[in-house]
Parts: structure tokens; sequence; C-alpha cells
């Protein structure tokens, strides 16, 4: 009998959707030849021992292509911090901490066994399309300033001895399981440890609304057992390099958050928010070299200031 598909979401930023069996123990992805090209690096990837779902069929409906993939189970990370703060904002159980630390290890490993020497035109390439880069400086020129390219080189140039694996791009507890990681529709050769290195601190550039947080005390040790495990294959500590990770995920944050309607208050408030945290991570990394994602103001901290207060703005 052939499974019964129920939508489940649209794919983000690309052609077609998520579909769902029945007894939700596999999973549809439909899209155009780009979904073509990520069934076949999925299947790359596994072969190299990445800790992603195998793709169990693929094949085409008249234009749509599609590939099918077991589930990894019914709780991702984020799902199992949300439930254990209860919907409240508070730190996430050490427990969730453990288990994104082992999974990010998994993946880290299976990166660095395969890691390969890094080159400016791969760094650039990478800057261009983990950070969406020329979408986030069409969208707000301003910020596009000789300053901000300055800061961008120098990340570039601290990353030039650092190799590069092939990496997921938009890696984070939503997308993580104790048995793997999903969606790797934004691919591509990155430093080794851009994926896992920021999955703690990536929480802070969503403002409060995940509902949960990680403490310093926490990042700090998630940050330590990736450090010994990328030691042991590739005898260095990718860690230094969290603020460079960050910088590029700053403009992540930022891309394709400008409102078609500047009227629409609560959009625009959340793209202001975003360039804020973008301005902030810019000015930190180049006083220090590192991003304290901690110091960022939460949403509402944020909304509730009188606009003349807040940086970053239109």
């Amino acid at each position: 009998m052939e499974d019964e598909w129920t939508f489940v979401k649209k794919r983000t930023a690309a052609e077609g959707a998520v579909w769902v069996n029945q007894d939700r123990s596999r999973y549809r992805r439909t899209g155009d030849r780009q979904l073509q090209s990520e069934a076949a690096f999925q299947q790359r990837i596994a072969a190299l021992g990445y800790p992603v779902p195998a793709v169990l069929e693929t094949g085409a409906d008249g234009a749509e292509f599609y590939f099918v993939e077991p589930s990894l189970g019914t709780t991702s990370l984020h799902d199992a911090a949300w439930t254990a703060v209860g919907g409240a904002y508070g730190p996430m159980p050490d427990s969730v901490v453990d288990e994104a630390a082992a999974v990010g290890v998994q993946l880290l490993t299976a990166q660095a066994k395969h890691a390969e020497p890094a080159t400016h035109d791969a760094l650039n390439a990478w800057v261009q399309q983990a950070g969406w880069t020329d979408t986030v400086f069409a969208e707000n020129p301003d910020l596009d300033t000789p300053r901000t390219r300055a800061v961008l080189e120098t990340a570039l140039d601290r990353l030039a001895h650092t190799p590069m694996c092939w990496a997921h791009y938009d890696y984070g507890l939503p997308n993580a399981f104790l048995a793997g990681v999903i969606d790797w529709q934004h691919h591509g050769l990155a430093p080794v440890g851009y994926d896992t290195y920021p999955a703690l601190e990536i929480i802070a550039f969503k403002g409060g609304t995940k509902g949960y947080y990680a403490t310093t005390a926490q990042r700090e040790r998630y940050t330590a057992t990736l450090d010994e495990a990328a030691l042991d294959v590739l005898g260095t500590r990718p860690g230094r390099h969290l603020g460079e990770f960050l910088l590029i995920k700053a403009l992540f944050f930022l891309a394709l958050m400008k409102p078609a309607d500047l009227t629409n208050t609560d959009k625009a408030t959340k793209w202001n928010y975003r360039r804020t945290l973008f301005t902030m991570g810019v000015e930190q990394y180049e006083r220090t070299g590192r991003i304290d994602t901690a110091a960022f103001p939460s949403l509402d901290d944020f909304a509730a200031q009188p606009e003349h207060c807040r940086t970053g703005g239109a």
C-alpha cells in the first residue's frame, strides 16, 4: 500500500514542501531541481559518515522532484528544550545541552575527518552563501560600508588556516535529533566548526521567542566538549573562531527580514531588531574579536525602547 502524505510545511526560501506519512515514520520532500541536488548531497555525506537520514527513494512527478527519508524521531532538541521550560522563558535543561553536545560531536567529527584546506575563494563563497551577504546588503545598503567589509576581511584572514568541510549552513536545535540532523537544504563548504559551535549562541538571535536560553556555563561546557572532540581529529580547537562564525550568523539572521510593507509594525520591528544585533555584533567583533550574544537585548526589551534610542533602525 502506498503512503498517503499529509502536508507539514512549505520549504524555506525555496520551491516545494515537506510531507509526512500516516504513521509519521517517513517524510517526503518535494521541490524543483534544487531539491534533486539536495538529495544527491545528502546521499554523499551519508556515505562519509555524517549523521543524516538515509535517502530511501527519489523520483519525479512531472516537473516536481521528490525524495523520501525516514523520521529521526518526533522530538527535536528544540522541542525538548521548549517542553522542559513549559513555554516560559528560562534556562534550558543541562540534559538537553548534553544531548546537543553529543549530536554536535557526531557531526563535527564526520566533518573534520573529511576536511580540506581552505582557500580565499572558498572562504569568500562561504561568506556570500552562508551569510546571504548580497541579499542582506541589498535590503540594508546603509550597512554595506567599508568598515563592515573590513571586519569581514579580518574574519576571513583569521580563518585562512582553518580547514573547510561540507556543512549544513542552518544547523541548530530545531533540526537536531539524537539520531541525527535533518534539513540539508542550504548546504555548502564552510570552515570546520561553523555548523556546530554557534548552535547554542544563535538562540539569542530569536530574541527570547524560543522560550528558553543557554546559560554562560552551558555554552562554555558545550564549546569545551566540541573542542575536545575536534582536538582528537584536527589537532586544533575551532572554538577559538566562534567570533568569526557568529559574525556570519549575524548576516544570515538579517537576510530576508526587510518587510515589503514597512507600515507592518511587527515585521518592521523584527527587521530593525536584527539590524541592531548585526550592528552590535560587528562592533563587538571589531573591538574584541568576539561576539557576546548574552549582551543582546530581547525582542521585547528592544520593542519597548523609544525609537530614537534604538540602534540599527531604518
